[in-house]
């Protein structure tokens, strides 16, 4: 009874009080986040209508009361978010971002009309249970005295050639793709959002434990280092924003979101493991958990993501069988005959 006890202890080891604040913060952060996405929608469509779209390169969704609304709600969404941060691992935050698709998909399929196929419905449940998983696995955060740590650890040689890897990868897309595949490939705008996210999670991160110490007696403001993770994530911030407003005014909100999910998680947890070493504070069983937690919400949201799809492929496929339907039967709506029957011909 003993051992069982110590090992049932063992296997919560990783919901410390700070991951548990971590925890309430993230799961806030995703209600405000998700409903953000159709908000923001709606106000990029209603400033399309009367202005230059976004996605072609206008801004008239920066006089539209309701696209900052939507942006008002994404930006306490961040909040919560970047709290998150400060208290738990990006391993156990990031994934979370998954229940923000469930709760954007949700609203899309009542407030903007994209319906949510049933697969759709099964791929927000494995999003909940890959995240919960991940959740009771995830690693204890790393004790850190000094924001001087966390720049030590992003300027090692291993973190600095993922990050000129990313920036480069970005001024490639920007410069030679984005012109050319921009409103035709969602993964461009797309892929430029999940690289420049992936950096700017880590300076959030370096910059939420500098304001937590500060905050606890020990003041971070006065190193250069936290005012240069200020200025990343400023930058980042911008462009992750510019661009995904191009994605979500090209293509549809259901799409964006899971496919954003996706490639922004396994970018930051790439990141995450190469700077602050996640993992080796880890047995291998929890990182296996934790991997096929991550497994689970991929085919979550690649559910979420055909099942769109599928349900415009259906809505298109019956549209032209019930026009070919019409023309055969010779009967337009509401049984208006298109052309005359024979039987009634007079003779």
């Amino acid at each position: 009874m003993a051992a069982a006890g110590e090992e049932g202890a063992y296997s919560y080891k990783g919901m410390s009080a700070d991951n548990i604040k971590g925890l309430v913060l993230a799961l806030s952060s995703s209600f405000f986040i998700g409903a953000s996405f159709i908000v923001k929608k709606k106000g990029l469509k209603k400033a399309g209508a009367s202005g230059i779209r976004a996605g072609v390169g206008g801004y008239s969704y920066l006089y539209e009361p309701l696209w900052w609304v939507g942006m008002i709600t994404m930006i306490v969404g961040e909040i919560a978010n970047f709290a998150a941060y400060a208290f738990a691992p990006a391993i156990l935050v990031t994934p979370l971002g998954a229940l923000s698709i469930i709760i954007s998909a949700v609203l899309a399929h009542i407030i903007l009309r994209e319906k949510l196929h049933i697969f759709g419905i099964l791929g927000c449940v494995l999003c909940v249970v890959g995240s919960t998983t991940i959740v009771l696995h995830a690693p204890q955060e790393r004790e850190i005295q000094s924001v001087i740590e966390v720049w030590d650890l992003a300027t090692e040689p291993a973190f600095l050639f993922y990050a000129a890897l990313v920036i480069t990868a970005v001024f490639v897309l920007i410069i030679h793709f984005i012109p050319q595949y921009g409103q035709t490939h969602i993964m461009v705008y797309i892929g430029v959002c999940s690289l420049v996210g992936s950096l700017s999670v880590m300076s959030v991160k370096a910059l939420g434990i500098a304001l937590k110490l500060t905050l606890s007696g020990m003041n971070q403001l006065t190193y250069p280092q936290t005012w240069a993770f200020t200025i990343v994530v400023i930058t980042c911030v911008i462009t992750q924003m510019n661009y995904l407003n191009k994605a979500l005014d090209t293509f549809n909100t259901a799409v964006v979101s899971p496919i954003y999910y996706v490639m922004f998680t396994s970018l930051t947890i790439l990141a995450s493991v190469i700077m602050f070493k996640d993992w080796d504070r880890q047995n291998p069983t929890q990182i296996v958990t934790e991997m096929c937690g991550f497994v689970t919400i991929l085919s979550g949201t690649f559910l979420l993501h055909k099942t769109k799809d599928l349900s415009d492929g259906l809505s298109t496929s019956l549209s032209m069988r019930l026009s070919k339907h019409i023309e055969e039967d010779g009967f337009g709506q509401e049984g208006i005959p298109l052309r005359r029957q024979e039987s009634l011909r007079l003779p």
